[in-house]
Formats: structure tokens, C-alpha cells, sequence
């Protein structure tokens, strides 16, 4: 049994490690830089999270996500400035675990995790359609056919071979089976050699050659956090759905370290910043990787192809990893979100289709910020409008028992609740079924006395909660 497991993470590594290459060349490319940065930060995000992280079977590296944020720095300050970055991104990732605030992913609903998968799968299947340019230009004729005709048979034998066997991952066997194809019949296609050569020898330590003044803080840091926060981000969503998939837990703090010390590693090695790959990741775990070593060997094949597989690696063709990734887009897709959509709450549905559109048009950070902020009001809503009162007269006195939760949002529906210049000489206000949560309650509990002492009224706050008391003691409220 352990012997399998060990065949099945390795075979996934090795899977993995070919639908790398390609994205983080491409990912390089977006972000000017040598593409050979690319995969030397794939190399060391992919193992070090591999072999240090909290999620076993998740894979990390350079990634888009990331690209996109520092291109304008790369252009106006070079690549220096990039690493130093890298570094100090490295370094807040590092923190954020050390402080245990990966526990903050719980905050992100379910809503706003179908979006991001959804997003994701449609950002993935677009970026592959860049594949078929060339010079800018849509392919035309044969070379299009040609590239169309492999695509297809490799997202046919990605799904047909699993049918008559498992014991190798059927994407290893497409990219394998149609590179061979490729050669035998010399047709006339792409190859990763096209996109860029990547022979060249181990990473060396590089110090960033950049200005340790204030002024360069002031440069790097603002980007720093900026790659650090989406970086986070997109590897705790990416974490919570392996856990879902596996039906394993994973250590969020650790992971966050594990991906902070990575990225610190590849700026000092002259590598890109990175972080989860959700796309490398449904490979993986579709091939059979489920423990550290499919990592492990994901990031040792990346460095293997550097220093003596390039001239093999370099004859694969674009279209059978284009196929890969076609597929994974399409597993990825949360294709049961759009059965519930009418469904489920037309808020929660609201979310998951934003989420999802503002991840294809701008990027996953701001598409799940957007995401929490609408969940986030849409239930603050809700819950303002469940504060309700119950009034009863019991021997010249009256008794308002109130229930629900007061809050910012529920402040002006409970001074509605009330009429002072109405009531009684004596009034009290049952508050064992209220929960006092913030300033704006205790402001409002405040001004309704204030509002009663106006009227000559005695008001009685009864059976607070001891944390409502508290509150209120110490904010200097009597009722």
C-alpha cells in the first residue's frame, strides 16, 4: 500500500511538473522577466511548500496572480527591485503564519469559494486560448488544424484512459502519448522550445543589487504587500479546497510560513514570487498526489529539465499541455453551482456570480474582497431586520421583552420599536433575548434612555447578558 502511494505522488509530481513549465514561462513572460526566474521560483515554492507546508498535495509556484502585480515595477525599476520584493513579500507571508492569522480564511463563505473556482476555471481555459497565436496573430490553415486536432485527442485520452487503467496518471500518458505522436509524423506544431529555451545551470544566491535606504522601502514595500496579500489569499482558498476534495484538514498557519520562507528562498536565488497554483493543483490530485512527495518531485523535475532535460522537455508540444489544462479548467468549474443558483438565496447567488465575473475581468483578490464585503452586508441586513419588541402591561408598568441582535445596522429599526412620550411613568425593557454587539448599539441604548429621562419616564434595563453589562458599565451606560 505505501509502495502504491509513493508510485501514484511521484507519477503525479511528474505530471504536475510538465504543466508547470509552460505557465510559469508564460507567467514570466507577463512580468518581463527571464523566463528562467520563472522556473527557478516554481523549483523552490513548489518544493520548499511541498516538503514544509500544511497541505499535503497542493502544489505552489510561480504564479499569474502574482505576475500581474509587480509588472509595473519590473518596468520602471527593473528586476532587482523585483527580487527585493520577493524578499519582503517573503517575509510578511512569514508573519502572517507566525501570528496565526491564517484562521481568517473562515471568513470567506461558501458563495464566494464557488465564485472563485468558477473564476478560476474560466481564467485558465482563456489563458490557454494565447496558445494559438503567434506574433499576435490567430494561427490560420494547417497549423491551426493541427493544433486544434492534438488539443482534442489529448482532452480525449485525458478522459477516455482512465476507463482502461489508473496506474498512470492519463494526463501524463495524453502529453507523452501526443508528444510521440508529434514526432513520429513531424507535424507541424508548436513546441515549449518556442515559448523559450530553458537549458541553464543550477540558481545562484543573488542579493539584490538595489539601494538599502528608505527610498527603496518606500518602493518595494507597497508592492511587497500587495503580492504578499494575494498571494495569501488565493493559497488559503486554494488550501480549503484540497481539504474539501481530500476530505483531509490542512494547517493554514504552517502552510502560510512554509509559502512566506519559499518566496523568501527564490528572491534570494533569483527566482519569481509565488503561491498556490489552483490549476497544477486539480493535476496533482487527479493524478493520484495526495502526499508531500508530489511536490517534492513537481519542483525537482522543474530543476531537472533546467539542468539536463531540456532538449526533451523543449520537443513537447504546446497543444498537448494546452489539452491538460483544458480539462482541468472544465473539472475545476463548480458545474453544480449553476443547478442551485436559483435555489439558493438570491444574495448568496449574487455573490457567486460576481465573484466569478470580477475574477475573469480583474483579479482574485479584489474579486473575493468584493465577494465578503456583499455577503458580509447582505447579512448584516438580514439580521437588522429580525430586532423585534413585545410589549405587555403588567400593574401600571410596561414591559418591552426584545429579541434579535443590536447592531450598527439594527439601530434605527429598535428606536422605532419605542414610544416614550406614550408609555407609562414606569418602564422596563427585558433584554435576556437581546445580544449588544458594538458602539453603535451601546449609542443607541443610550440615546433611548436619554429619549425616556426627556419624558420624565424611569426606564430599567432587566436581565442583561454579563457581557452586555459589561459593555455597558464600561462605556458608563445606566439604565
Amino acid at each position: 500500500m505505501a509502495f502504491t502511494s509513493l508510485r501514484q505522488d511521484a507519477l503525479a509530481g511528474l505530471t504536475t511538473a510538465f504543466a508547470l513549465v509552460p505557465e510559469c514561462i508564460a507567467f514570466a513572460l507577463v512580468a518581463h522577466l527571464n523566463p528562467l526566474m520563472g522556473l527557478y521560483g516554481a523549483f523552490f515554492i513548489c518544493t520548499l511548500t511541498a516538503l514544509l507546508g500544511g497541505r499535503p498535495g497542493m502544489i505552489s509556484g510561480a504564479a499569474g496572480s502574482m505576475a500581474v502585480v509587480i509588472v509595473a515595477l519590473v518596468v520602471q525599476h527593473g528586476a532587482d527591485y523585483l527580487l527585493a520584493t520577493v524578499v519582503l513579500g517573503g517575509l510578511l507571508m512569514m508573519l502572517f503564519g507566525a501570528l496565526r492569522l491564517g484562521k481568517l480564511i473562515r471568513m470567506v463563505p461558501h458563495p464566494v469559494m464557488l465564485g472563485f473556482v468558477n473564476g478560476l476555471a474560466i481564467v485558465i481555459a482563456l489563458a490557454q486560448l494565447e496558445h494559438f497565436k503567434q506574433g499576435g496573430h490567430w494561427l490560420q490553415g494547417k497549423a491551426l488544424w493541427v493544433m486544434v486536432g492534438l488539443v482534442v485527442l489529448t482532452m480525449t485520452m485525458v478522459w477516455l484512459l482512465p476507463r482502461l487503467t489508473r496506474a498512470i496518471p492519463p494526463a501524463l500518458m495524453a502529453i507523452l502519448g501526443v508528444g510521440m505522436l508529434a514526432a513520429w509524423l513531424d507535424l507541424p506544431t508548436r513546441t515549449l522550445g518556442d515559448m523559450a529555451h530553458i537549458a541553464a545551470g543550477l540558481p545562484q544566491l543573488h542579493i539584490p543589487q538595489v539601494p538599502w535606504t528608505l527610498d527603496t522601502l518606500r518602493i518595494v514595500l507597497p508592492y511587497a504587500v500587495l503580492m504578499a496579500s494575494v498571494g495569501l489569499l488565493e493559497t488559503l482558498l486554494t488550501l480549503n479546497l484540497t481539504n474539501e476534495i481530500t476530505n483531509t484538514p490542512g494547517q493554514p498557519d504552517r502552510e502560510c510560513v512554509a509559502l512566506g520562507a519559499a518566496n523568501l528562498a527564490s528572491g534570494l536565488f533569483g527566482g519569481m514570487g509565488g503561491c498556490a497554483m489552483i490549476g497544477q493543483t486539480m493535476i496533482n490530485l487527479a493524478s493520484g498526489g495526495r502526499g508531500r512527495l508530489s511536490g517534492a518531485v513537481s519542483g525537482g523535475m522543474i530543476l531537472m529539465f533546467i539542468l539536463f532535460l531540456s532538449p526533451w522537455i523543449e520537443r513537447i508540444p504546446l497543444a498537448a499541455l494546452v489539452g491538460v489544462m483544458f480539462v482541468v479548467a472544465q473539472q475545476t468549474f463548480a458545474w453544480g453551482s449553476l443547478r442551485v443558483l436559483g435555489k439558493i438565496p438570491r444574495h448568496d447567488a449574487l455573490v457567486v456570480v460576481a465573484v466569478t465575473v470580477i475574477t475573469v475581468f480583474t483579479d482574485l483578490a479584489i474579486a473575493v474582497l468584493c465577494g465578503v464585503i456583499i455577503a458580509a452586508l447582505s447579512f448584516a441586513w438580514q439580521h437588522a431586520q429580525d430586532i423585534h419588541a413585545e410589549r405587555s402591561d403588567e400593574g401600571g408598568q410596561r414591559r418591552y421583552r426584545l429579541r434579535g441582535t443590536l447592531f450598527f445596522a439594527s439601530t434605527t429599526r429598535f428606536q422605532s420599536l419605542f414610544h416614550p412620550a406614550g408609555d407609562p411613568p414606569e418602564v422596563v425593557i427585558d433584554c435576556a433575548q437581546l445580544r449588544v454587539v458594538d458602539h453603535s448599539a451601546i449609542a443607541a441604548l443610550e440615546a433611548l434612555l436619554a429619549r425616556y429621562r426627556d419624558e420624565g419616564r424611569h426606564v430599567e434595563l432587566a436581565h442583561l447578558s454579563p457581557r452586555c453589562e459589561a459593555l455597558l458599565e464600561r462605556a458608563g451606560v445606566r439604565g
